[in-house]
């Protein structure tokens, strides 16, 4: 079998060997039940708090303050809808940001029609949300803003500091969907004053099926699923104790080594861009050229973004994996992109985004190979389109 390099890290990573390694007596002799109380269901309730304590530190909040959900956007669903269950009568507005993940953009919309006042926070030409915006878009009827960290198409970091202030001074709720940052980036809410912060495992070497919300001491929020009342009665059911100790094992990992990692990818990253810069006269970098996540790289090649689909076809013939967007649209592949459009792209240059995401597992080869091949395969398609023109 040849060996694929994996460039789509923001989509989903590779489970680390040591997560698999920490998740598999969960999976076999160690099956009990965590709201047991014989010995087997003590055992599984010990590993769930011990992991909760787990992506606790890796965020700086206390583990109590941690909701195991199923995924991502379980955990902005339970913060949005969550949040406006519990909102007074006056309470109707809520400001999103325009390229959100779709888990928060269609919450947003159900919101709406329940007579929920959504508005959306405009994009610069780089992503990024202004501060000053929300500010003046701050009334006593703001229930919740919800601005992610960083942007899963084109990675771009966003002021998060900044906005969480604002919206605090106001009285309002600041959520984060932090999915793409957790585990790549530092962000500590002892320090950041958000209410409501959503991860995932898999966006940071652990499973899928698996997130969490954190949810600051004092904030109140309705549960979007009803049953035995886990998880502090906000998301019942029975938990996923291999996937939960998975996502813990994960947090540390990420705890520990987080530095060293972005470093690394900081340094791939930018040999990565430099190489098709000089090998790909015509491409050009989406998003904020220093503000944005250490692996991510999201490119554009002028004149030629309605081959983006194509070129990444290409390139998986290649055995190289990258995307062309979010993986969580992949079935509206064809469509101009929602997020390059906020950023001012109009929409034939919005379908071209070619994104290229490395993880902790990529090498100095692999993006070598990378650069090597791909001016090739640009140029194939260059030949294509100008003979079809």
């Amino acid at each position: 079998m040849t060996v694929t390099i994996y460039f789509d890290n923001s989509a989903t990573t590779p489970l680390d060997p040591r997560v698999a390694e920490a998740m598999r007596p969960w999976l076999s002799e160690a099956f009990g039940n965590p709201s047991s109380l014989h010995a087997l269901g003590r055992r599984a309730r010990d590993a769930v708090e011990a992991a909760r304590a787990e992506v606790a530190a890796l965020i700086g909040a206390t583990p109590q303050e941690i909701i195991f959900v199923a995924s991502g956007t379980e955990a902005n669903n339970l913060a949005l809808i969550g949040a406006f269950e519990t909102a007074s009568a006056g309470q109707r507005r809520l400001i999103v940001s325009a390229i959100e993940h779709p888990a928060v953009l269609e919450t947003a919309r159900a919101l709406e029609a329940r007579g929920a006042e959504v508005v959306r926070a405009p994009v610069d030409a780089d992503g990024l949300v202004d501060p000053q915006w929300i500010r003046a878009r701050l009334t006593p009827s703001t229930r919740l803003v919800s601005i992610m960290a960083a942007n899963n198409v084109i990675g771009t970091v966003q002021p998060l500091a900044d906005i969480a202030a604002i919206v605090e001074a106001s009285g309002a709720l600041f959520h984060s969907d932090a999915v793409q940052a957790i585990g790549k980036i530092p962000i500590d809410v002892e320090k950041l004053p958000t209410d409501l912060l959503s991860l995932s495992a898999h966006k940071l070497h652990g499973p899928k099926g698996v997130g969490a919300l954190f949810v600051r001491e004092g904030v109140k929020l309705a549960p979007i699923v009803h049953g035995g009342g886990q998880e502090r009665g906000l998301r019942s059911a029975t938990e996923n104790v291999a996937g939960i100790v998975g996502l813990g094992r994960a947090a540390e990992i990420a705890r520990e080594e987080m530095a060293a990692d972005n470093a690394r990818l900081v340094a791939l990253r930018e040999r990565l861009v430099a190489g098709v810069f000089a090998a790909c006269p015509r491409v050009y970098l989406i998003g904020h050229r220093e503000r944005r996540l250490p692996g991510h790289v999201c490119l554009g090649f002028a004149g030629q973004e309605g081959e983006a689909i194509r070129l990444m076809l290409a390139l998986d013939e290649a055995d190289v994996a990258v995307s062309t967007g979010s993986a969580c649209s992949s079935s509206h592949a064809a469509e101009p992109s929602y997020v390059l459009q906020a950023l001012g792209f109009d929409a034939f240059r919005a379908r071209g985004a070619l994104r290229l995401t490395l993880g902790r597992f990529n090498t100095e080869r692999e993006v070598d190979r990378v650069v090597e091949i791909l001016p090739g395969l640009v140029g194939g398609l260059r030949r294509i389109a100008t003979a079809r023109n």
